[in-house]
């Protein structure tokens, strides 16, 4: 507890959002949304790719999934650190990276031996598991270390790298933000400038770089911790402008790919200038592609947009809070769609079977995952605080959040443990009285336990919001 109790004001108040509403749905939308269009790229030949962001701009679903795994990351580990300490991101880190490199190891035994089963020929040499088949020992070594991967799995080592180095970065981001994304940055540049790699079997090329790819993700918790401060710059006309004018650029670049009496209008030079835009090493113009976009959604997807209430956002959501299995099982769909093309017709009806067979099978798997996942009823939920968050200035900053940390610290003298058995969530009415109602009615539908509200008008709105659940006003 001490490492949280000495914790100097800047590290107590980063992390802004974890003081917030609770879970951001866009996340999980955008993570989902990518999974999705990560399957339908992945088929070669897909009438359903037009519905992604590959055929209209430089980057792709890669971009969003990195920089909100990046995200992810900082709030989930985040919340550990705040509750548990460093221990706990520790540990949790450490699981979560060996949880990823068991269904990398597994899902490259899986793709062998679907493909196996399908008989070999182009599918092996498609996903890259013909070497798996021919020497499966020297093979399996090599993907034991990382450095083997077949078709579309590369993703799955990147992460098993940065979740096991994650507790450093969330540690180095806590205190030094700003220079620890500069390093990241310096890093990226160094990959560009000197070509560096990381070691990769049989022929030495990552289709993701880690010492390239990290930037997203480090950039993804870097906005968790600093994206108060920048976000009025990004939400501004200054930002806007420039990258929706970079965006219309990108477009007619990628449209002159498929259309070729748009291809006869752009300059060679410039062509010339612009390739080859290189994936494996995320070539700056992918880098910028993706910060546009993202300044347009930081612009035009509100937190509380109603898009996300429908259907297709609802199972987007599924599968963004199931996205370990749903990328499995998105890599296993694209070697039985492959293989479907193959054998059976690579048409036009047999494309659009496919693509919407496989988002709806993602969607079934999410809704079941999601249906099955096991929360013990002796774990009672405590919903605190629902108060109108005071200023530092009114006492809440550093004291209040020892407070809340002593309080955490009395549960475990007790037996009770955030996450073992206990759950614990926040919600705060950011200084703003109105929104009291409509928190403890959110609290109401959570059928937590338990309710401690702090000053008395929020305790006076979540009496008047419950019927059957006890009250108690949490005073800081």
């Amino acid at each position: 507890m001490h490492d949280r109790t000495a914790t100097s004001k800047p590290l107590v108040d980063a992390l802004p959002e974890l003081k917030g509403y609770g879970r951001d749905l866009r996340i999980d939308a955008c993570r989902g949304i990518a999974l999705w269009c990560i399957f339908l790229d992945h088929v070669p030949n897909n009438i359903g790719s037009w519905l992604t962001l590959r055929n209209y701009g430089f980057s792709d679903a890669a971009e969003v999934f990195m920089f909100v795994s990046g995200v992810t990351c900082a709030l989930a580990y985040g919340k550990a650190w705040r509750c548990e300490g460093w221990t706990s991101v520790i540990s949790r880190t450490l699981r979560r990276s060996w949880d990823i490199y068991v269904a990398f190891l597994l899902l490259t035994l899986a793709c062998a031996i679907l493909v196996h089963l399908a008989g070999g020929g182009r599918l092996a040499d498609e996903s890259n598991t013909r070497i798996l088949l021919d020497q499966p020992g020297a093979t399996l070594a090599h993907a034991a270390i990382l450095q083997y991967c077949p078709v579309n799995t590369d993703v799955l080592p990147i992460f098993v790298l940065l979740h096991l180095l994650f507790a450093l970065l969330l540690w180095l981001l806590l205190r030094l933000p700003n220079v620890t994304l500069g390093a990241s940055l310096a890093l990226y540049a160094l990959v560009h400038v000197f070509g560096w790699t990381m070691p990769a079997w049989p022929n030495g090329h990552w289709a993701f770089n880690p010492l390239a790819w990290q930037l997203l993700v480090v950039l993804g918790a870097w906005w968790m911790i600093e994206g108060e401060r920048v976000r009025p710059w990004v939400t501004s006309r200054t930002a806007l402008v420039p990258a929706v004018l970079y965006l219309v650029f990108s477009l007619i670049i990628a449209l002159s790919w498929r259309i070729r009496p748009l291809e006869a209008l752009i300059p060679q030079a410039l062509l010339k200038l612009l390739y080859p835009i290189d994936k494996s090493n995320l070539d700056p113009l992918r880098l910028l592609h993706f910060l546009a976009l993202a300044v347009l959604a930081a612009w035009f997807v509100p937190r509380n947009w109603r898009g996300l209430t429908t259907a297709v956002m609802r199972g987007a959501i599924l599968c963004g809070k199931s996205s370990l299995p749903i990328y499995c099982l998105g890599v296993l769909l694209t070697l039985a769609s492959l293989l479907a093309l193959l054998d059976i017709s690579e048409g036009l009806a047999m494309q659009i079977a496919l693509s919407v067979g496989g988002v709806l099978m993602m969607i079934v798997v999410a809704t079941l995952l999601n249906s099955i996942k096991i929360k013990p009823r002796q774990q009672p939920t405590v919903v605190l605080p629902m108060g109108v968050r005071a200023q530092p200035q009114e006492g809440w900053g550093t004291v209040g959040w020892r407070l809340l940390e002593a309080f955490h610290r009395g549960l475990r003298e007790f037996g009770w443990a955030d996450r073992q058995n206990l759950v614990i969530n926040y919600r705060f009415a950011e200084g703003q009285s109105d929104r009291l109602p409509g928190l403890a009615d959110e609290l109401v539908r959570l059928k937590a336990d338990v309710i401690a509200a702090s000053p008395k008008p929020a305790a006076m709105a979540a009496k008047n919001a419950m019927a059957t659940i006890p009250s108690s006003e949490y005073r800081f």
